[in-house]
């Protein structure tokens, strides 16, 4: 089997959820760092990998891929890793918590959005904290009550983790970096107790992939 290269940055929600995913599925892989901060990833070397020049990018089983939650189903459909349940009606409660998070928080809230943001603002002071304290917090209190309708047993949706924890996880790491109160959000802070104690999430924590 050819060796797994996951193309990351220590801080991309994205790429968390792919180390996570990585982790649960007992997937060794070589971590390639891309740093955002110094504009790697717009480098030809980089847009070769993905033309949106974006992080993160998978190399896996021959194949090349691109965009998280494509390399999540990727992952789940070969290494039958059960993120989601295969009831179409269950499946698409679960995708629908899951994309709240990945498709409606997380996109206005990257390092693009906020750099622009605090450009277009003159850099006022706390301008990227005013910013991510507008969007995440009123997303994470929806998806509070999405969780609703599932057993927090003790992850999201039930006893293993699923496509729900691996999008949360590095939500909740931005919204504390960020300054974001979530302490009233019981499910949400159960859900991340629970991980915390799984190795295939605390082992993909951040700052333990810092470089330097």
């Amino acid at each position: 089997m050819s060796e797994v290269v996951l193309y990351d940055f220590w801080r991309s929600s994205a790429a968390y959820r792919m180390r996570i995913a990585l982790n649960l599925a007992g997937i060794a892989y070589t971590s390639v760092p891309v740093d955002l901060p110094t504009k790697q990833h717009k480098t030809d070397a980089h847009i070769a990998r993905n033309p949106q020049g974006l992080v993160p990018v998978l190399e896996i089983d021959g194949l090349r891929l691109t965009q998280s939650l494509a390399m999540l189903d990727y992952l789940d459909n070969t290494r039958a890793m059960g993120l989601l349940p295969k009831e179409p009606g269950p499946r698409a409660a679960q995708l629908a918590v899951a994309y709240a998070i990945a498709v409606d928080i997380h996109p206005i809230c990257n390092l693009q959005v906020i750099n622009y943001a605090a450009e277009i603002t003159g850099n006022r002071e706390n301008v990227k904290e005013d910013w991510m304290q507008q969007f995440i917090r009123p997303g994470l209190v929806a998806v509070e009550e999405l969780l609703s309708g599932f057993d927090q047993a003790p992850y999201a949706c039930g006893d293993k983790p699923g496509l729900v924890d691996v999008c949360l996880l590095p939500q909740l790491y931005n919204a504390h970096r960020w300054g974001v109160d979530v302490s009233d959000l019981d499910r949400i802070c159960a859900i991340e107790a629970a991980c915390a104690k799984n190795p295939a999430f605390s082992d993909a924590y951040p700052d333990l992939h810092k470089p330097g």
